[in-house]
């Protein structure tokens, strides 16, 4: 490769694991660092010492992260790439080590970063999907409280929606504190349960109260009481960087009716205004599916600065929701690319559309799952929700929801267009059917 000229001077590379790094500048024999603090600080004083001013780097598990920010705290210029992609390139002599490769490739422009969001969009990071790992642990527990009461043949669970609802809760303290009678039970129950389903739900509380099992109900409630608590705390901080993000708030509450944070989503005051501030003074939530906590997973995964990606086709495909095409000469054919963590939250938004009633997009999902079944119109779908964010975010475009009807229409002036089409390349003439024929009697 010494033919080909040096796009960047003052490079080096790091392959890291989870005990040693090795580090080559421009290509030279590594040497050798730890992975321990003092090993990275004193990593980042010799990069700086060698006239260093970009690195390369593989995003390998977690142990990259730590380095990644010290070298962008010293104002080094950071560039991760996938291992996978540089493995392809040609030219790699069998006795070069990754470290070298990597700073070889990187001095000749041959490297292209993938997208690591700015600290601060980091930290808000690390909260969600920390507390989207808590949300997961604590279904698990209803699960176990739902085994616990089954081994009792308790169906409590079966007759009402949520066990972890108001009444629900309510009911699984009281058996935990010794009642036992269906119709005192009953009565802790919300007013619509007690007319709507009293006798199923004094049918469903008659069991056998073994003491094993009640046990088990006890330590499931109270691992599930434990991860609500971890989940406020998460809250707590999660509010405290949308503050820090958003700047000053007054504190005077979501304005909208009903819970802004969805039903698993954090609840606290001026939720809605930090996420609008956020954006621009853009309310997303306008986009249909999108809800509160949808957006700020989201924004926790692709930041606030959406032309980091040149074009919305950028963007659904950095997300994985556009196929990839590899070009041989005449010869093109597609590549499948897999969501990743955003891409996948675009994917849920879709499901949550798919039976919609009155959104053109609903319509959009069912006109495209008959053709090519339910996957594909999930992605597509998907991408069409992924290009309206992208264009509110970047150019500050409003979302107009037309409704089902005029996309029905839509649809159909489209398909008549492709029949007339039809019709005249093979000579012939599109006639409307007409409805004003003449009946005879008899």
């Amino acid at each position: 490769m010494e033919h080909l000229r040096l796009i960047k001077e003052n490079v080096a590379a790091i392959d890291v694991g989870s005990e040693k790094m090795h580090v080559s500048v421009g290509g030279n024999t590594p040497r050798v660092f730890g992975t321990m603090t003092v090993d990275v600080n004193g990593l980042v004083e010799w990069l700086k010492s060698q006239g260093v001013k970009s690195v390369a780097m593989e995003a390998t598990g977690v142990y990259w992260m730590y380095a990644y920010g010290q070298l962008e705290e010293a104002g080094l210029e950071v560039v991760v790439v996938n291992g996978r992609y540089v493995k392809n390139l040609p030219g790699r002599k069998s006795d070069m080590s990754d470290a070298q490769w990597l700073a070889t490739a990187h001095a000749h422009g041959m490297l292209r970063g993938g997208f690591v969001p700015p600290s601060e969009i980091r930290r808000l990071q690390d909260y969600l999907r920390l507390r989207q790992d808590q949300i997961t642990m604590a279904a698990s527990h209803v699960q176990h409280m739902q085994k616990a009461l089954e081994r009792m043949n308790i169906k409590f669970h079966d007759v009402i929606s949520s066990i972890t609802g108001v009444s629900g809760l309510k009911v699984v303290r009281a058996i935990l504190k010794g009642e036992r009678d269906p119709q005192r039970l009953l009565d802790l129950c919300d007013v619509q349960i007690q007319k709507k389903k009293a006798n199923r739900v004094r049918e469903s509380l008659r069991g056998i109260w073994r003491k094993e099992h009640l046990f088990a109900l006890k330590q499931a409630l109270e691992a599930w009481d434990f991860y609500q608590t971890q989940i406020e705390e998460c809250d707590k901080q999660i509010q405290e960087v949308l503050a820090q993000l958003s700047g000053a708030i007054e504190e005077s509450g979501d304005p909208r009716p009903g819970k802004p944070g969805g039903i698993n989503g954090p609840h606290f005051k001026g939720f809605h205004q930090m996420l609008v501030k956020l954006c621009g003074g853009q309310d997303l939530t306008k986009l249909p599916g999108m809800g509160d906590y949808s957006l700020l997973l989201i924004l926790g995964e692709v930041g606030l600065d959406l032309t980091k990606w040149p074009t919305e086709k950028h963007f659904t495909a950095w997300l994985g929701l556009a196929p990839g095409v590899r070009s041989s000469g005449k010869r093109r054919r597609r590549e499948a690319r897999h969501p990743n963590h955003a891409g996948r939250l675009f994917c849920n938004l879709g499901r949550s559309l798919a039976q919609s009633v009155d959104k053109g997009f609903g319509g959009f999902y069912r006109r495209l799952k008959s053709r090519r079944g339910g996957l594909v119109a999930n992605k597509a779908l998907a991408r069409k929700i992924a290009v309206m964010f992208w264009r509110m975010m970047v150019h500050g475009k409003d979302y107009v929801e037309y409704g089902l009807k005029k996309y029905t229409e839509r649809a159909a002036q489209s398909e008549q267009s492709l029949l007339r089409k039809l019709a005249r390349k093979h000579g012939m003439t599109l006639v409307p059917e007409t409805n004003n024929l003449q009946t005879v009697h008899g």
